[in-house]
């Protein structure tokens, strides 16, 4: 064997190693991406049915719970597609069982108080929680802008909301103490957080009542009223009400 057969040996060699080698990392490659891509829409699910089934009820409206729904469904395709081992068809059931609910106005969710600083932070991380997840389909283009505006103003709207309610929940809570100017400040921040959300009828009427309950506060700090055994006002039950109590949808304008 001359030395030019032995060269183009070695080299025929070393071609079909590099080429082993290198087909060899393109299937790791292709298995890690396609693994990533199972999380990530394995992550993608959870997060959404979190956001569904953990929201309060009063503030998921149908168009919300469609998204949310929405998404669900397009992690279930995507998770067909790469064939993955997760119970994909009995998640993709569910969905289309709660989305056909809906639609039919039998999704009933109860709605939860929000009366503590732990519950308002838990509810407004869900909220910016579905802010994001809002954005992120309207830039993936699975939803188009007028769609995601409305929803993105509305769950804005909510996050103003749950501030509020920690501060209702902190004067209440001085009301009881009879601490009443601390009372006072807390229902002005009340006021300030469902300000932000000027261009809401149903927010504004909120506004109104929190000034109304002020003055309220204020006479009886003038008169040395002992205010403990008023610890439920009006406006405290009609708060706790406030998205799933038909009273105060009336009192909104919409059409304004």
């Amino acid at each position: 064997m001359n030395t030019i057969t032995v060269v183009l040996l070695l080299a025929g060699i070393v071609t079909v190693s590099i080429a082993i080698i290198v087909l060899s990392q393109m299937r790791e490659k292709a298995r890690i991406e396609r693994a990533r891509k199972i999380t990530a829409q394995e992550d993608a699910y959870n997060r959404a049915n979190r956001l569904l089934t953990e929201i309060p009820g009063q503030y998921l409206t149908p168009d919300l719970k469609l998204l949310i729904l929405k998404r669900m469904e397009e992690a279930c395709n995507e998770l067909a597609s790469l064939k993955s081992n997760l119970p994909v068809q009995q998640w993709r059931n569910g969905v289309l069982q709660t989305k056909k609910a809906v639609m039919e106005n039998t999704d009933s969710r109860p709605p939860v108080k929000i009366d503590s600083p732990d519950k308002s932070n838990y509810v407004k991380e869900l909220l910016q929680n579905l802010f994001k997840m809002i954005e992120g389909m309207h830039k993936s283009g699975n939803i188009n802008t007028a769609t995601a505006k409305k929803n993105l103003k509305y769950v804005l709207f909510l996050v103003h909301k749950t501030h509020a309610d920690l501060h209702v929940f902190q004067a209440r809570d001085f009301v009881r103490q009879n601490q009443i100017r601390k009372a006072i400040h807390a229902y002005h921040l009340a006021s300030t957080e469902m300000g932000k959300s000027k261009d809401n009828p149903l927010a504004m009427k909120a506004v109104k009542s929190f000034r109304t309950r002020i003055k309220e506060l204020e006479a009886m700090s003038a008169d040395g009223v002992d205010s403990s055994a008023e610890s439920h006002s009006k406006l405290d039950r009609e708060w706790d009400n406030f998205l799933h109590d038909t009273e105060w949808k009336k009192k909104a304008d919409y059409d304004d």
